[in-house]
């Protein structure tokens, strides 16, 4: 059965520790935890994050640094700094016995329109690179459908479909339902891509921008949604990604599941 879970990623002005307090009130014990900004990981937040995990019994999820870190990024030299920096999150999901790590593709750059193709080229041996290592820490990376309109090289089915037939070894997906929603494209990614989603991430929208708002305050239709998951036989978990009332979000989530 399908998992509720919370993302940190959205409270990233908060302290970390308040919100997993937070979060423990609210007995969510599935927690994403953002390696961004102020709550980047390094070695004794990981040490914390496993005492507070060992005290409250809490599993934790992590999504891999997103803002700068472009894997089709032009410059070699800049590249290896970003697989370097993702390395690093790998490295911490795994000691946090993470259940994956949510990693956003590569997008194009502006020297792009020189050489066609490159960006494409570079994010699918980045990822190819992340995945060995990943391999041999144990961690399991999933790529994440982000939204439209932005130069990210991942957005709509047809490019996931190309991807598909191009990337070696395959990688599972985290399907986020408000990003595929920009798009109008929910129920064809859960059709396409149903075995492969192992990982879900929802907040809600009007279908113009990526709003973040609380689950039921756009216009996506959840209990479908709901609906199509459990019938392509997804039972992981759902991370809920709005801005604000969390403990709204938690209840709408529990009467859907």
């Amino acid at each position: 059965c399908m998992k509720i879970a919370a993302s940190t990623l959205h409270m990233l002005d908060k302290p970390l520790e308040d919100i997993l307090n937070q979060l423990v009130e609210l007995s969510v014990n599935k927690i994403e935890v953002a390696d961004s900004g102020n709550h980047a990981l390094n070695p004794r937040r990981v040490e914390r994050l496993q005492e507070i995990s060992s005290s409250y019994e809490i599993q934790y999820s992590v999504h891999a640094p997103y803002a700068d870190t472009n894997l089709a990024a032009d410059d070699d030299l800049i590249r290896e700094w970003v697989l370097k920096r993702i390395r690093a999150s790998i490295r911490f999901a795994s000691e946090l016995n993470a259940e994956c790590l949510v990693i956003h593709p590569g997008w194009t750059t502006a020297t792009e329109r020189f050489s066609r193709g490159r960006s494409w080229e570079l994010n699918l041996r980045s990822l190819y690179w992340l995945m060995r290592y990943a391999g041999e820490y144990g961690v399991n990376c999933l790529l994440e459908n982000v939204p439209n309109p932005t130069p990210y090289l991942l957005v709509s089915i047809d490019d996931f479909l190309l991807f598909e037939e191009e990337m070696n070894p395959p990688i599972n997906y985290v399907l986020d339902v408000a990003h595929a929603h920009l798009q109008d494209e929910v129920f064809q990614f859960i059709e396409k891509f149903g075995p492969k989603i192992k990982h879900v991430h929802v907040s809600d929208n009007w279908g113009e921008t990526d709003q973040h708002l609380p689950l039921g305050e756009g216009n996506i239709k959840w209990g479908k949604v709901i609906d199509a998951l459990s019938d392509a036989g997804f039972d992981g978990w759902i991370v809920i990604e709005s801005y604000d009332k969390m403990e709204q979000n938690i209840d709408y989530l529990r009467n859907l599941l």
